[in-house]
């Protein structure tokens, strides 16, 4: 009787060594993952934080050279894991983890993906999200809207009817005031319906129109961000400046459009001889010769052979020829000046003229000005 006892102690016993071992690890789980970045590759050095939601208690584990990490004593429940790589958050999820072994793969391609689609954003984030959304469509609808007003406008003024043109880009305006290109349009579209208008008083009124339209678009250029980014961003401002000069030169304000041609030149290096010859043209139609011959040096300076240059800058010289008896007498370089036109434009616009120009100083004509003549044979 007593050694059957015995043998019921010893099967108890040996039951007793049998328990499952997860009950002696008391509870708790493991956890593993690879992390990939954007690119597929391994994330190395990063680290994956498991915050338990319901106590607090948080778990960060380093990521090898292949981006694995591994732990084991997870206790389960409810987790926000996130990943970081150089104490930056690139990416967290919810998980809830498990009595047994618990996989989480980070792959931010596919998680950059399903951000897109507002997973794995905080609140705050996913409002972010849907309000640049909402921004970046309205965005396309009013510039569609935009375009087709400009679209409007220029054909209404390719045909005449410069009136109309104006009207679309006021509407244009009351959609969206912030867009330099309107605004220039606009004062294009009043500086040319000046020309058509025989009243003074409404001709000025419609060139002042134009100088604060062209004003409001180098003011909103200057100060759009995007506009930096543009690689012809200084040609398209010194257009705007060039434009606003011809206005002001049409108002008869010579000073501000020599001033505001000077800024068109300095801003687009590469189109001063063009800016500098406009420049010649108002000192030229103002009567200031001396003004209108340094204008003209510094277009041959830009660009040597702009032959108009040399044209214009002989006709300003002779201006200030004196009469000695019946003789003309034009300041040294007149004939150079008109010499060096007929050299580069022998049979261009002003050839006659300069020809006429020479004989009344009694130069000779040189169509091959400043070129080296042969040696004489012996």
């Amino acid at each position: 009787m007593k050694h059957r006892c015995a043998i019921f102690v010893v099967a108890v016993l040996t039951l007793g060594l049998c328990v499952p071992p997860v009950f002696a690890q008391g509870g708790t789980g493991s956890v593993k993952g690879v992390c990939k970045d954007t690119e597929g590759k391994p994330i190395a050095g990063g680290i994956v934080e498991w915050a338990n939601q319901d106590n607090g208690q948080k778990y960060r584990l380093k990521t090898n050279n292949k981006g694995e990490y591994f732990s084991l004593g997870i206790q389960p429940g409810k987790y926000k894991v996130t990943l970081f790589k150089d104490d930056k958050q690139l990416f967290y999820i919810m998980f809830q983890a498990q009595i047994d072994e618990n996989v989480l793969d980070f792959d931010l391609k596919k998680q950059q993906e399903d951000q897109a689609k507002g997973q794995g954003l905080t609140p705050e984030q996913l409002k972010q999200q849907q309000e640049a959304q909402a921004k970046h469509e309205k965005e396309v609808t009013t510039v569609k809207s935009l375009n087709d007003k400009l679209k409007a406008a220029n054909d209404a003024a390719s045909a005449g009817d410069f009136e109309t043109a104006i009207a679309d880009l006021n509407e244009a305006n009351q959609m969206d005031p912030t867009r330099d290109l309107i605004w220039f349009k606009l004062g294009d579209y009043n500086r040319l319906s000046a020309n058509k208008l025989t009243d003074p008083a409404e001709k000025q009124k419609r060139y002042a129109a134009a100088v604060e339209d062209y004003q409001k678009a180098l003011e909103l250029r200057q100060n759009s961000p995007d506009a930096q980014k543009d690689p012809e961003a200084n040609k398209k401002l010194a257009a705007y400046y060039n434009n606003l000069a011809e206005v002001y030169a049409k108002s008869n304000k010579v000073d501000d459009a020599v001033k505001t041609y000077a800024l068109a030149a300095q801003t687009d290096p590469s189109g001063a001889g063009q800016y500098y010859f406009n420049t010649g043209a108002v000192l030229t139609n103002a009567g200031r010769v001396d003004d209108a011959i340094a204008a003209f040096d510094k277009v041959i300076a830009a660009d040597p052979n702009k032959a108009d240059a040399y044209y214009w800058k002989g006709v300003n010289l002779i201006g200030k020829a004196t009469l000695q008896g019946d003789k003309m007498v034009a300041p040294s370089g007149t004939a150079e000046s008109f010499q060096k036109y007929l050299e580069l434009q022998p049979t261009g616009t002003y050839a006659d003229a300069a020809k006429q120009m020479l004989a009344s100083i009694g130069a000779p004509v040189e169509v091959g000005f400043g070129k080296k003549k042969p040696a004489k044979t012996k």
